[in-house]
């Protein structure tokens, strides 16, 4: 069995402001979906995730298969837990469309995350209703960027994803 990702409650860092304004651009969107996420497939392994282009939003890296092909997917994404569980959340910048990896734990829930220093096994599940708002609630508290991005989306909802560890 492998350890839990290490807890990181939604907070936000009023220090870093000007970064999340910035971040929340649609530049800035840009970047952390198309440059950072692979500058962070690399440096997170490579330095048991002390560094990271997130800065102080605490980034984790998604092992799952591809909902279609079946093959091996990595990708890092900015986290924060609720008790046991990771929680992510599918904005891909503000884009209309859902981003690649929502879809495959959707129909492939048992997924593997590392923050760099730990590594466990989770099932992955859409958060709905309730829980999803509180949860949306707390992802917005932690990085306002994200409901800037809601703004964006042509109408699409951003999904919210809760995963839970397993033994």
């Amino acid at each position: 069995m492998g350890t839990r990702i290490k807890p990181q409650p939604p907070q936000a860092h009023p220090r870093l402001r000007l970064i999340n304004q910035l971040a929340s651009t649609r530049a800035g969107a840009w970047f952390f979906v198309h440059v950072a996420n692979r500058l962070d497939r690399v440096t997170i392994p490579l330095t048991r995730g002390r560094v990271r282009t997130t800065l102080t939003l605490h980034t984790v890296v998604l092992h799952h298969r591809g909902a279609r092909s079946g093959l091996p997917r990595t990708t890092p994404l900015v986290y924060f837990t609720d008790g046991a569980d990771v929680v992510l959340v599918a904005s891909n910048g503000g884009a209309p469309h859902n981003p690649a990896w929502y879809h495959n734990p959707l129909a492939h829930p048992d997924v593997t995350l590392t923050d760099g220093a730990n590594t466990g096994p989770y099932q992955a599940q859409e958060a709905i209703g309730d829980q999803r708002r509180r949860l949306w609630e707390a992802a917005v508290t932690m990085y306002p960027g994200w409901a800037t991005y809601q703004t964006r989306t042509a109408g699409r909802h951003i999904p919210v994803m809760v995963l839970r560890p397993t033994s």
